[in-house]
């Protein structure tokens, strides 16, 4: 099973780095997966959800207010201005998706940008529960 290395950088940190075997991120011209081996890209993000599987079947979350990906054929890293990582219990599942809401209202962009993110955070959060 081909993976590719994920890293998800933030100002205070990296969030998440490890191998999965697929990525899907809110482009600046809409959402869009990554595979192993998917050509080289440089792009921006906009408020919304990160999706990816790691090896073991695992799907993970995260939350970001916005930033920018670089895609090479082993790798991807994302550099986000604030995120957050929905994963825990059911009850730390609702404290997380609670932050997350307020990253993302914190974009201050329209009221559809922000109800589109929110909505697929909603979405990809159902998932985990």
């Amino acid at each position: 099973m081909e993976t590719l290395r994920l890293e998800i950088v933030t100002p205070t940190g990296i969030l998440f780095d490890d191998e999965v075997k697929m990525v899907t991120v809110p482009g600046k011209e809409g959402e869009f997966g990554i595979l192993p081996h998917h050509a080289s890209l440089i792009s921006l993000l906009k408020a919304g959800v990160i999706e990816y599987e790691q090896k073991d079947g695992t799907k993970g979350v995260v939350a970001i207010n916005w930033g920018h990906i670089k895609i090479e054929e082993s790798g991807v890293t994302i550099l986000a201005d604030g995120a957050v990582a929905i994963s825990g219990t059911n009850s730390e599942l609702k404290a997380k998706i609670d932050e997350a809401n307020k990253l993302i209202e914190s974009i201050g962009e329209n009221d559809a940008a922000i109800m589109t993110a929110k909505s697929r955070l909603e979405s990809a959060a159902k998932g985990l529960m």
